[in-house]
């Protein structure tokens, strides 16, 4: 059984026996590949580590975080484009809009996803959305900038059923993560729906821990309890779960 975790901020940790540990517990619980999504220039230096470190299990993405779109941020924008040129990164993100932290941004955060967009169809290369409290809004974006190059998966799913086949019908796979273990949000129904073919499985560690370990940091090595929950969903075993979403994330990553 392998089972991919296609967003985890791990790099996070910097205490290198404590990253170890966490990297060692993946392998214990079959986590075996690992998208790694950038948020600052800050992470940029982080994220390269652990692909130094574990190349055969970490990859890159190349993005500005809708919550770091702040004044300035078109240098910022520059920077990361910039450091494009020298790394292996296999997709844009996290990019996307936040409405719960910051709507004064807003214009700008467009303004920031649409070029990041822009980056990925110049580069063929999928994007990985945040959306929070902006469905409207990023939906909005899409369908402005849809064509045959627009990919991807939004990150941390939490839509409803409508918004969840919008999403499918755009060319993004759903990611699902700790939420859809949590008794009153309502995922696991709109899963039901929804075809096994068009998820991926994620953490968002060290957020939104699963239960059993909700309130408390998330690590990777959870997915496994991710996984568990969707095969009960589906009714399926956890081996049919890994194998098709694993594949689901080496069709959208190309690798």
């Amino acid at each position: 059984m392998l089972l991919t975790d296609t967003h985890t901020h791990l790099y996070y940790e910097t205490d290198e026996e404590k990253q170890t540990l966490l990297m060692q517990r993946c392998f214990d619980n079959n986590v075996e590949r690992l998208f790694l999504p950038n948020v600052d220039i800050a992470s940029i230096a982080s994220i390269d580590a652990m692909l130094k470190k574990y190349p055969k299990n970490c990859f890159a993405m190349a993005g500005l975080h809708p919550c770091e779109v702040k004044e300035g941020y078109e240098l910022v924008l520059d920077e990361i484009c910039e450091s494009i040129v020298d790394r292996e990164i296999y997709a844009i993100g996290e990019i996307g809009i936040d409405l719960y932290w910051d709507k004064a941004t807003l214009e700008i955060q467009k303004t920031a996803f649409i070029e990041q967009i822009n980056w990925a169809k110049d580069l063929d290369l999928p994007i990985v959305i945040h959306c929070r409290e902006a469905f409207d809004e990023v939906f909005e974006v899409l369908e402005q900038e849809k064509d045959e190059k627009l990919r991807g998966i939004f990150h941390c799913f939490t839509g409803n059923l409508e918004q969840a086949r919008q999403a499918i019908n755009l060319g993004f796979y759903l990611g699902i993560g700790g939420v859809v273990t949590y008794k009153k949000a309502g995922l696991d129904e709109v899963l039901k729906e929804i075809p096994l073919a068009n998820i991926v499985l994620e953490t968002d560690s060290p957020y939104l821990a699963p239960v059993p370990f909700r309130g408390k940091p998330n690590e990777s090595s959870y997915l496994v309890h991710i996984a568990e929950k969707v095969a009960e969903i589906y009714n399926t075993s956890i081996e049919e779960v890994a194998l098709v979403t694993t594949a689901n994330s080496r069709s959208i990553f190309k690798i």
